[in-house]
């Protein structure tokens, strides 16, 4: 039944990706506004954000693997259900605390289904052409959703409160639960696959105590022992999760699957990519509406070129797959995000429509190889690991997310508080210094000349940092692209390999 309605559950599995990505990016827009109403601290602003990507990609691998075990179909609406309540509650939070909480069982309901989304479309499109232009149609909603989520964010903050951001998902859910239950295929698990829980823990503590480590490195007054012992527990984590998978008769991460140069070309070309993307967006609509002093739905709306440019690229880029092959059309399409983002700075000062062509280019580029990372990734896995690959190719971009939230962040950090300079006499608190949101909320309270100096000053300093973390991700979107095309140098011809084989 599936593979007949392979079309609709296409759609049903996209529609359920989307929310889970527009969850990463939409509360750029809401970004300033939430923070003034719950007063939120720059570290509460960095967990608020980073809460769901870090525990989605902790959780990930374990549950690519318990979708092998229990079907994917199980997991797939159970993911729906866990979504759903979490939104309810993020929805109506009242402190920065619940917040989080709130993001953090959200990014549960997002682990369970992520990995189940592809792995339904591996085993349901069988035809080597339709599976590259359904995992095509994947990646543009995957990068498409994500780069979508300021607009969407801008747009419910026209007319309602922030909470509406999570809220939008409650109906949604509910009509994807309800088509999965009709349509899926009930496909059987493997019972007998083991399910490791503590390898997922130890990957997400990993995660999580790293990210903590880089941004308080990026304080203007760091704890250097809290770093230390925050980077010290992470590598602690991660070796004791590598050796637990080199034990495991079935790891949740059969690192063997890397020795295939394809398969870990797309793995780095969805991270490092998608860590561009993140952090690219997430000093943008900051920059957008606390330095250009626009509107959260002109701010979206001014990022619409690179969701839009992404969505057209994504099916492009899977049709000419077959005929290419999936290395050229990776490096080719991160160089060319690169070279928009490079054009981008040359004219962000200009006519807005310069610009806003440049961004439609970076989004092209990041669309087609976003869709060229997932497709080297899912069809250099067999079969059986469809789980598996499936949940290290949504990590890579979990990851990825996370990373360039804490470290486009961290970098915007410290070039905004080292080129911050105040009179010393004008009275403000030292937080002023840690972030623009800070400063802002400072002004409000002061008297107008002083405000008007604090104020200027310190969107000197952010325009400043916008500008640097620009710099850094173009560079990361050409040297990402200079490494995939070097592993592809010397191997066989795109015609020579099966680029559809299970």
């Amino acid at each position: 039944m599936a593979y007949h309605n392979r079309w609709l559950v296409l759609a049903i599995v996209s529609s359920a990706l989307f929310l889970i990505v527009v969850d990463l990016t939409v509360l750029y827009t809401a970004l300033p506004r939430l923070t003034h109403d719950l007063a939120a601290t720059a570290s509460e602003k960095l967990w608020i954000l980073n809460a769901y990507p870090l525990v989605v990609a902790g959780l990930l691998p374990g549950c690519g693997t318990l979708g092998d075990r229990i079907g994917a179909k199980k997991l797939f609406m159970a993911g729906l259900l866990a979504f759903g309540a979490a939104s309810l509650l993020a929805a109506f939070a009242p402190s920065s605390a619940i917040l989080i909480a709130a993001r953090a069982l959200l990014a549960i309901g997002a682990a369970m289904m992520m990995p189940a989304t592809l792995a339904i479309i591996r085993l349901t499109f069988t035809d080597e052409k339709e599976r590259a232009f359904a995992i095509g149609i994947w990646a543009a909603v995957a990068s498409g959703g994500a780069a979508f989520g300021p607009v969407i964010g801008g747009l419910l903050l026209e007319f309602f409160w922030w909470g509406s951001v999570f809220l939008i998902n409650v109906p949604v859910v509910a009509l994807a639960w309800l088509a999965a239950w009709l349509v899926l295929e009930n496909r059987p698990g493997r019972a007998s696959h083991p399910w490791d829980l503590l390898g997922s823990l130890q990957i997400m503590v990993g995660l999580i105590a790293m990210a903590y480590a880089i941004k308080e490195l990026g304080k203007r007054a760091p704890a250097w022992e809290a770093a230390l012992a925050a980077a010290v527990l992470a590598v602690i984590a991660f070796l004791l999760f590598a050796r637990r998978q080199r034990r495991s008769t079935v790891p949740l991460i059969d690192f063997s699957l890397f020795r295939n140069g394809e398969f870990a070309a797309g793995v780095i070309a969805a991270t490092l990519s998608s860590a561009a993307l993140i952090g690219l967006e997430l000093v943008f609509s900051q920059h957008l509406q606390l330095v250009r002093s626009l509107s959260p739905l002109e701010a979206g709306l001014l990022m619409l070129p690179i969701p839009l440019a992404a969505i057209v690229a994504g099916p492009s880029a899977g049709m000419a797959l077959p005929r290419l092959g999936a290395q050229r059309v990776l490096w080719m399409s991160l160089a060319l995000a690169g070279l928009g983002l490079t054009a981008f700075l040359v004219v962000y000062q200009d006519a807005t429509a310069l610009w806003l062509t440049a961004l439609s280019i970076m989004g092209f580029g990041i669309g087609a190889s976003m869709s060229a990372a997932s497709s080297a990734i899912m069809v250099n896995a067999p079969e059986e690991r469809a789980g598996m690959a499936a949940s290290i190719e949504e990590v890579s971009y979990e990851l990825g997310g996370a990373f360039g939230v804490t470290v486009m962040g961290t970098i915007m950090s410290a070039i905004y508080t080292a080129t911050l300079v105040l009179p010393a006499d004008l009275p403000v608190a030292p937080g002023v210094r840690d972030s623009l949101d800070e400063a802002l909320l400072a002004a409000e309270a002061l008297p107008p000349q002083a405000a008007e100096i604090l104020t200027r000053s310190a969107r000197a300093a952010f325009d400043q940092a916008f500008l640097g973390v620009v710099l850094v991700c173009a560079l990361l979107f050409l040297a990402t692209a200079m490494v995939v095309a070097l592993m592809g140098r010397g191997r066989r011809r795109p015609d020579q390999r099966a680029v559809g084989r299970s």
